[in-house]
């Protein structure tokens, strides 16, 4: 049977991404041009990030877009791309490309399918193209996951992934109090202490280097250490 997508909601958190965030939404409109929401969260942007997202206001009936006046985090993007949700599945899609939006109708089919309520998406379940970059984040990302598992009891390959797609109401009942990139682990801790059904499928990464725009450094790698034992151990 073929899927409408009708019920889905897309949430792209967007901090200085004005070299492909255009690209991203339209990639999306090319996979899902029936989506039920879009919803672009720009996280106090310096550069022309704003000004784009909002030439694409009212472009579609399905957009939505949020703006932070200061930037707050990943987190606090995400949180209030949430909040503004009504769509039956939600994931995000992040605005740099790193992740290519064809590969969403992969990753929600488990949820539709009724099989799954929350999927990852794994960029280490390798089926797909994966762009080779640096070795000290492969190990940072596998220390992470490994840790994680050790305290939830799960199996993941990839908890760090960017492509997380659960059954909205799941998401939304989920409070997030973490900063920065810690929302990756705080939603893994908080998943594993329900009774869910989770899956991981294979998706593409076509990763980006520090000259290209990427942001996560060193210091998020410290806190979403300390976030694996805040929220497994002790919330």
């Amino acid at each position: 049977m073929k899927k409408t997508h009708n019920t889905l909601s897309i949430i792209i958190p967007a901090y200085n991404e004005e070299a492909t965030i255009s690209l991203v939404i339209e990639k999306i409109f090319e996979v899902f041009p029936a989506i039920h929401e879009l919803i672009i969260v720009n996280d106090g942007s310096k550069d022309k990030t704003k000004e784009i997202i909002d030439t694409w206001k009212g472009t579609r009936s399905a957009n939505k877009t949020i703006h932070h006046e200061k930037n707050q985090g990943k987190t606090a993007a995400l949180s209030s791309g949430i909040k503004a949700c009504t769509g039956d599945i939600i994931i995000v899609q992040d605005a740099d490309l790193e992740y290519d939006p064809s590969d969403i109708p992969i990753i929600i089919e488990p949820i539709e399918d009724d099989k799954a309520d929350v999927v990852y998406g794994s960029r280490f379940l390798v089926r797909k193209a994966s762009r080779v970059l640096y070795f000290r984040h492969y190990l940072a990302n596998k220390l992470i996951t490994f840790l994680s598992n050790l305290l939830t009891d799960l199996n993941f390959t990839d908890i760090e992934t960017g492509y997380k797609a659960f059954r909205g109401n799941i998401l939304k009942d989920i409070e997030i109090t973490s900063k920065g990139f810690g929302v990756e682990v705080e939603i893994t801790a908080k998943i594993a202490k329900r009774k869910l059904r989770i899956y991981e499928v294979p998706i593409s990464y076509y990763g980006r280097t520090y000259e290209e725009g990427k942001k996560i450094g060193f210091k998020d790698g410290l806190y979403a250490l300390y976030y694996i034992f805040k929220f497994n151990l002790f919330s």
